[in-house]
């Protein structure tokens, strides 16, 4: 295990303080592109992907040891944990969501609306009354490298919404690429990265008590290469992963500060016993740190 290290640069007095560990640790690298970390405190351990390979891998916090928890992963993307401790995956091969059952099994959460296959579903993230929701832009079907080609079946990319009586519901239709996706505190806004956009930025919605959504203005945009995934702190901090590494929102929008890292930055997690574990997937490697904040519950 090596370490890098821990660059935090203000670009705002609202950021000063922010910081963790002198170093960075890498829990693993030699993947091809690593995406959708999510940790499970029950048992300490961090699930991600390894997309062009087609795993997922699981890292555990008791021993240091990395291992395959599933392959062929059917290109899984992002995850998110569900409040009953189930694993909620992305799956570009298939084409769907699905939930890891306590026992090992899969249930499909969405694969089709209206009769039609789903793009490939790239990130997801559930609200606190059960609903299900994820975002499906086309990366999966574009070429054979994270997925299958493949026609798009619905001719566009959408962020839909899954209620818990499993009705597919389209929460927004006028993105070229919806990727990363996180509920504020209060889960009364919705913050979505759009990759492909030029600059690429991600936007906000308000979020009614139903699950609809309203506005969707720019929140803010990138300055390096194209926003991915998306978390939140508890301070309500807005974190998106970027070429150079997170970046990090005030709830008004301003660029406060940034976490500078050697890879790509693809996605990000809040995990250990106080959320104040940030794990970073990044390139080819995994990337871990202590900070002295925590992620939002």
């Amino acid at each position: 295990m090596d370490q890098v290290r821990a660059q935090f640069v203000v670009l705002d007095e609202r950021f000063a303080g922010a910081g963790g560990d002198q170093w960075m640790r890498r829990l693993f690298t030699g993947c091809r592109w690593t995406e959708g970390p999510v940790y499970f405190p029950a048992g300490r351990y961090l699930l991600f992907s390894d997309i062009p390979n087609d795993r997922m891998l699981r890292w555990d916090e008791t021993t240091g040891e990395v291992g395959v928890f599933r392959q062929p992963s059917r290109y899984a993307n992002g995850h998110t944990r569900d409040r009953a401790g189930r694993l909620i995956s992305c799956e570009h091969g298939h084409r769907r969501v699905t939930r890891t059952e306590h026992d090992g099994s899969l249930t499909v959460v969405a694969d089709r609306f209206q009769g039609r296959r789903l793009n490939s579903p790239n990130d997801v993230v559930e609200r606190s009354d059960g609903s299900i929701w994820f975002t499906d832009p086309s990366y999966g079907i574009d070429s054979d490298y994270e997925g299958y080609r493949a026609d798009s079946e619905i001719g566009a990319c959408h962020v839909y919404r899954v209620g818990v009586d499993g009705d597919v519901r389209i929460a927004a239709d006028d993105f070229e690429r919806p990727n990363g996706l996180a509920f504020s505190v209060d889960e009364r806004k919705l913050y979505i990265a759009d990759t492909r956009q030029n600059p690429s930025h991600i936007r906000v919605f308000d979020v009614a008590d139903d699950g609809t959504l309203a506005g969707g203005d720019v929140f803010g945009t990138c300055d390096s290469g194209a926003f991915d995934g998306v978390r939140v702190d508890a301070a309500g901090r807005v974190w998106a992963a970027a070429h150079d590494g997170l970046h990090c929102f005030a709830p008004d929008g301003t660029l406060i500060g940034k976490l500078l890292l050697p890879e790509i930055c693809s996605n990000l997690a809040f995990g250990g016993a106080r959320l104040n574990e940030l794990f970073i997937t990044a390139s080819s490697s995994v990337y871990t740190l202590r900070v002295n904040f925590s992620g939002a519950r």
